[in-house]
Formats: structure tokens, C-alpha cells, sequence
């Protein structure tokens, strides 16, 4: 007979729905049990948040349950958000910040289209840092979400205005091929 860890799958479903957290019949229809076990296995785990000297413990609000982190690490947490090192943005969200600042209003479909890969994580990192926002919905079907920068993008980049970014340089796309092939015939040589 196999033996399930629960409460190590509640706690890994609660991680992964994170903020919007899950109901007692998402978590039922999850693990494939009834509302009652899924009941029983949540106040297990409370209960174990409870009962070991852990960061975090499970929260319920409006039906939905969490996880969340204990108010005796608020000042730490705080530290965290406002050290300067956790401002740091990874290569995919500044190309994803710097085509919303030179195309705003633009939607995420077109800044994958120009990125060529998905962007949504870097937008949701960005909207997080409140450097982007949600600015309308596009016409059309569908009416997709429309992002522009925020006065924290400004004060981020030390910006005055969006008329201060600078411009956009355009590359001789023929003599940037012409350099990239001189590169890789000069490593070509050096292997003879």
C-alpha cells in the first residue's frame, strides 16, 4: 500500500498558487479526496505550521487558503524588499521594461512578437517592481491588456520624463553580419 505525504502536497499546491490561493474544493479536486479529507489534511498542516518553529503558516481569508509569512519576520522581510541588490532585473525583463518604455501602450502578444520568446513571467516581475502598469485594453478581439512604465520606472532610471529615454539606434543590420561572419571565420582559421 502506498503512503502519501499530504500535508508535502498541500504545502507544494499552496507555494504554487500563491497569492490566490486555493478553496477547500480546488484542493479536494486536486488530490482526489473528499472536502471532509481535504478538511482534515489542511488543519493537519495547520497544525504542523503550529507545532514547528517554521517562517510561514497557513492562512484562511474568504474561503481561500495560503501560506504567509509570520509578522515576527516582518522586519527582515522588509530589509529583503528594500536591499539594493533585490532591484537587480534579469536580462529578460529589461528587454521586456525597455520595449513597454519605447512602444507604450503595448500588449504582451506584441512584446513577445518583438522579444520572440514568451514574456509573461517578465511582466508580472515587472508589474510586481511597479515599474509597469496595466494602461487600457487594445480594440479588438480579445482586448488585451495594454502596459506602459509607472513614475517608478522614472524614478528608477532617474528619468525626468519618458522623453528622456535615448533614442534608438539603427544598426546596419548588412555590416553587423558582415562583422559577425569576420568573427567566426577568424576563430575558423585559428582551429587550422
Amino acid at each position: 500500500m502506498e503512503i502519501i505525504n499530504w500535508k508535502s502536497i498541500l504545502e507544494a499546491l499552496l507555494f504554487a498558487a500563491g497569492d490566490e490561493g486555493l478553496s477547500l474544493q480546488q484542493i479536494a479536486s486536486v488530490l482526489e479526496v473528499t472536502v471532509e479529507e481535504a478538511r482534515d489534511n489542511v488543519a493537519d498542516l495547520t497544525q504542523a505550521y503550529e507545532n514547528e518553529d517554521r517562517g510561514i503558516y497557513l492562512v484562511e481569508m474568504a474561503g481561500v487558503y495560503q501560506l504567509a509569512t509570520k509578522k515576527e519576520h516582518a522586519p527582515y522581510l522588509k530589509k529583503l524588499v528594500e536591499s539594493p541588490s533585490i532591484h537587480t532585473l534579469s536580462q529578460a525583463s529589461l528587454e521586456t521594461l525597455a520595449i513597454i518604455a519605447y512602444k507604450q501602450p503595448i500588449t504582451r502578444i506584441e512584446i513577445e512578437a518583438i522579444r520572440g520568446v514568451k514574456s509573461e513571467r517578465p511582466i508580472q516581475t515587472l508589474s510586481s517592481k511597479a515599474l509597469i502598469k496595466e494602461v487600457g485594453r487594445a480594440e479588438g478581439a480579445g482586448r488585451a491588456y495594454l502596459y506602459g512604465t509607472t513614475s517608478e520606472f522614472l524614478d528608477y532610471f532617474g528619468l525626468k520624463s519618458i522623453e528622456d529615454l535615448p533614442p534608438i539606434e539603427d544598426d546596419n543590420e548588412e555590416g553587423f553580419n558582415d562583422e559577425e561572419a569576420d568573427l567566426f571565420f577568424h576563430k575558423f582559421q585559428e582551429l587550422d
